[in-house]
């Protein structure tokens, strides 16, 4: 069994590991468009995130199983946006689950706990991005929580 906690800077190490492993997975979908994960990026995702952890808009919560981190999910609020052509809102940055803890209810559980979190700072609605080939993750936003479709992101490479 698993329980969601805030993450605290302990946490850090494993964090950046997830990260670096989000970064790769998203640079498999498309090297061309994503950041490749050079050496340092699990140091790189730890210090980035260690500083969200500070922020008072944002918040990162981790799944728990047996002593071990599962999973996290990073969330914050965000300002009227101009250039997205959106109010304020909720933003799901990131969401990942360990390989050992998938298809247990852990990215359920912490979006549940972003999602609850957004909804106690009055925020007016969540938005997420996903990437295209990750129907996995569209599936579970989609029909567990209601999230639909709203933008398309395209991508032309200038070489």
């Amino acid at each position: 069994m698993f329980h969601v906690r805030p993450a605290e800077p302990r946490d850090l190490d494993i964090l950046g590991k997830l990260g670096a492993e989000l970064m790769r997975a998203h640079y498999e979908f498309d090297p061309r468009r994503f950041l490749a994960p050079r050496g340092g990026a699990e140091q790189g995702y730890a210090s980035f995130l260690g500083a969200m952890l500070e922020e008072d808009d944002a918040r990162i919560f981790v799944a728990e199983q047996d002593g071990a981190v599962a999973g996290y999910i990073y969330c914050a609020l965000e300002p009227l946006s101009w250039k997205e052509l959106r109010g304020p809102a909720g933003f799901i940055h990131d969401i990942v689950v360990a390989g050992f803890a998938r298809r247990q209810g852990v990215g359920t559980a912490l979006l549940d706990a972003a999602i609850g979190w957004l909804r106690d700072q009055r925020a007016p609605r969540v938005v997420l991005w996903t990437a295209s080939p990750n129907r996995a993750a569209q599936a579970l936003f989609a029909k567990r929580f209601g999230f639909r479709d709203t933008m398309i992101e395209m991508t032309k490479e200038l070489e």
